[in-house]
């Protein structure tokens, strides 16, 4: 696991500087601190530091072919490079260190851009092809190692953090924010690829790859699996089929030189996957857990009846209202405003974890999976509703929604019951926007300033394809047009929500403790095989439970009050610190001439949302926060609002 970062040129008159490269290396230091190396020639510049998980005294980087031709640096792991190196070893080619990144630039020499369809692993990877003058970057499949770039006719510059880029004068690297992608951060609390907060700078999407040559930039997809292929077959085929592939997935990711562990929250994916563990371990497994003291929020006693059951190592922290001190290192982390709350549980869990062990595996994919989410059954259930006609539908979604009581408190029933009528009456992609956004688009109207809306007109204009933040999640439900809605929620989850929210969250948040994580049911293979099981295997209607095949092909590692217990989900309790303990800070900051000044947001809009919260009107947390993540990004990072 690395940091990388670096540039190529076509024109003499801008190379990157020697001291540009070593800035933009520190500024990347929390991914690698082990080591570090630089490459450079008169058209390349390849920056790296270095992790130690695998080869602890090799693996020095960046790292060529035997004539020096072929340079890579890599962020990541090679699940399956020790077959993929018998392979090279096999049509000649001599590999001089024991790891996985060697096996690259081999591989490149041989299959060019093909070489990522033969990769198993989470990866970024830039090779650069001297004599072609030709720079190379690739992405995993589901995007679990970050990747950004910018580019114009004579210069790309790449990194695996946008603050490495920042680390650039604003001569060489500009720092105008992208409204309309502001505008689908405060829709979905992250910004989707390929965009970033950044005019003119890209996120490389997962599953391409993207060639430099010439002062042109192609990209490619190299995976992309028939989302709409359903299979049919007895119930004990898939289960064995996943019992063999997790179970291989997860001793594949055990392999490393260094302290291994688990994070483990007690929920069915986590659990399963320490199970898988503890049988391929000759010593009890490490795990860690992080919970409140906010009953709803804290999952820890089921993470210690998990430990006990399986017989690890367990550690548990508890999380309190001081995360508030966490918040301005969680913003200079994040190097994009990013909402999602539970960032700051991943990020103590994490610190805590860095203290005994160097790499965790996790449980992450298994409700995008196996449909372990609460929205999915509520998905199903809207199917049965539409069904009615559409003035029985009007009336559930206005009078009888409105006649229920609001809720001022998050993950209360009444609420996710009102919730559910409000949608219930729209088209399947507007319904599901509604059910996981931020800001709806008439509370955006309703925030930003005249200026503002102004700004947002000209950029739809100037980019009409654009425009519209639903467009993202629209593509993704169209990738699975011919399954049942709950597998399209699920497919567009795993193509926008996963890699834009979850797996960033983790990344980030591990990087920035020098923590490797790994997560076994993102291998491609699993992900392949669980996509195309019918629902039914999934998600069980009548009695509400989800997940049912993982349950069925690992119940020995599952105690009885585990299997069917609700879903809590890994969430802090923002509702009640805003009204508490940090409602002076929330006011501090939001309401401050500093914030204001920027003129992205009308001030009484601003003020209102905060006083309703506070005094108990509405529960408004996750739009606070949304807000307040913004406001301390850019005192981090822009400080202002240049456009």
């Amino acid at each position: 696991m690395c940091g990388i970062t670096g540039a190529a040129w076509t024109d003499a008159g801008r190379p990157l500087a020697e001291d540009a490269l070593a800035a933009m290396m520190t500024r990347i230091v929390h991914r690698g601190p082990d080591d570090s190396g630089v490459y450079r020639d008169d058209h390349a510049a390849l920056g790296f530091r270095r992790l130690s998980i695998v080869d602890l005294s090799g693996g020095h980087q960046p790292l060529s072919n035997e004539d020096s031709t072929i340079w890579t640096v890599f962020n990541g792991e090679i699940y399956n490079f020790p077959e993929l190196r018998h392979r090279l070893e096999a049509r000649g080619h001599t590999l001089r260190s024991t790891g996985d990144t060697e096996v690259l630039v081999h591989l490149y020499e041989d299959e060019g851009p093909g070489m990522f369809s033969l990769l198993r692993g989470m990866f970024a990877v830039a090779i650069w092809d001297a004599p072609r003058r030709r720079l190379l970057l690739g992405r995993d499949r589901l995007g679990q190692k970050p990747l950004v770039y910018r580019h114009d006719r004579t210069r790309i510059l790449f990194a695996s953090e946008l603050k490495s880029l920042l680390a650039l004068p604003e001569s060489e690297f500009p720092r105008r924010v992208d409204p309309l992608a502001l505008d689908r951060y405060l829709t979905y609390g992250y910004i989707p690829h390929p965009d970033t907060i950044l005019a003119g700078t890209h996120k490389l999407p997962p599953a391409h790859y993207a060639v430099w040559e010439g002062g042109t930039l192609r990209l490619e997809r190299y995976w992309n699996p028939d989302w709409s292929l359903e299979r049919n077959r007895p119930l004990e085929e898939d289960v064995e089929e996943l019992r063999a592939t997790l179970g291989d997935a997860v001793r594949e990711q055990m392999v490393a030189d260094v302290p291994l562990g688990a994070f483990l929250s007690g929920g069915v994916d986590s659990t399963i996957i320490v199970g898988l563990m503890q049988e391929a371990s000759t010593q009890p497994v490490k795990t860690f857990s992080i919970g409140f003291d906010d009953p709803a929020f804290d999952e820890t006693r089921f993470a210690e009846l998990a430990a006990r059951h399986l017989g690890t190592e367990h550690h548990a922290f508890v999380v309190t209202p001081r995360a508030w001190e966490l918040l301005p290192a969680l913003a200079a982390q994040f190097d994009e405003p990013f909402a999602d709350s539970s960032a700051v549980p991943t990020w103590c869990v994490a610190q805590e974890t860095r203290r005994e062990v160097t790499v965790a595996l996790t449980g992450d994919a298994g409700d995008e999976l196996f449909a372990g989410y609460d929205r999915y059954r509520a998905i199903a259930l809207a199917g049965l509703t539409d069904r009615l006609p559409a003035g029985p539908r009007r009336v559930l979604q206005g009078p009888v929604a409105r006649a229920l009581p609001v809720s001022t408190r998050a993950k209360t029933p009444m609420r996710k019951v009102r919730r559910w009528l409000e949608g219930i009456g729209e088209e399947p992609v507007p319904r599901y926007l509604r059910w996981i956004c931020q800001f709806d688009e008439a509370s955006r109207i309703a925030l930003y300033s005249d200026s503002w809306i102004e700004t947002l007109a000209e950029a739809g204009t100037a980019q009409p394809a654009e425009a519209d933040p639903a467009e993202a999640l629209t593509r993704a439900f169209a990738a699975a047009s011919r399954r049942d809605p709950v597998t399209r929620a699920m497919t567009a989850d795993l193509l926008t929500y996963l890699p834009g929210d979850l797996l960033v969250k983790v990344d980030m948040a591990s990087m920035a403790h020098s923590l490797e994580c790994r997560g076994p049911l993102l291998d491609h293979r699993v992900v392949e095989l669980a996509m195309a099981m019918p629902i039914a295997r999934k998600l069980r209607l009548r009695n509400g439970h989800s997940k049912a095949i993982l349950k069925q092909a690992f119940p020995e590692y599952l105690p009885p009050a585990l299997r069917n217990r609700p879903k809590m989900g890994f969430g802090v309790p923002v509702d009640r610190w805003f009204r508490g303990p940090l409602k002076d800070e929330l006011r501090s900051v939001l309401l401050d001439p500093v914030s204001q000044n920027r003129g992205l947001f009308r001030p009484e809009a601003i003020a209102t949302l905060i006083d309703e919260h506070v005094q108990n009107q509405c529960d408004h947390a996750y739009k606070l926060w949304t807000l307040l993540v913004l406001e301390l990004w850019f005192r981090n990072h822009i400080d202002a609002v240049p456009t």
